[in-house]
């Protein structure tokens, strides 16, 4: 992978029908965060970035993205992978829309 390439810009978009959003950087997919949306609640079960691009913050982008989506549609998220737990656990203004019955047994 050229150096140019690891220093570009990452988009985030919305792929609805692979249920997921994409991180990119060009054309080339770097990342991607899952999501299926039911009942008023968006379930987050994995978020995926390729080895090359570890470290760059492009798993944050992705959930941040994904969370405020999640708002935005006045939705609630159910973290269903651990990456996504933590990201909210680090980041309070995301805790309200944990809906209680899907938190962690410790509370998120």
């Amino acid at each position: 992978m050229p150096t140019a390439a690891l220093n570009s810009p990452v988009t985030i978009v919305d792929a609805p029908t692979r249920g997921r959003f994409e991180a990119r950087i060009g054309v080339t997919l770097v990342g991607f965060a899952d999501y299926r949306r039911a009942d008023g609640l968006v379930t987050c079960p994995r978020v995926v970035v390729s080895r090359p691009f570890l470290g760059r913050g492009i798993g944050d982008l992705l959930v941040h993205v994904a969370l405020e989506d999640t708002r935005r549609r006045g939705l609630r998220v159910r973290p269903a992978c651990a990456f996504v737990e933590r990201w909210i656990e680090l980041h309070p203004e995301y805790r309200e829309l944990v809906p209680v019955d899907a938190a962690s047994p410790g509370g998120t």
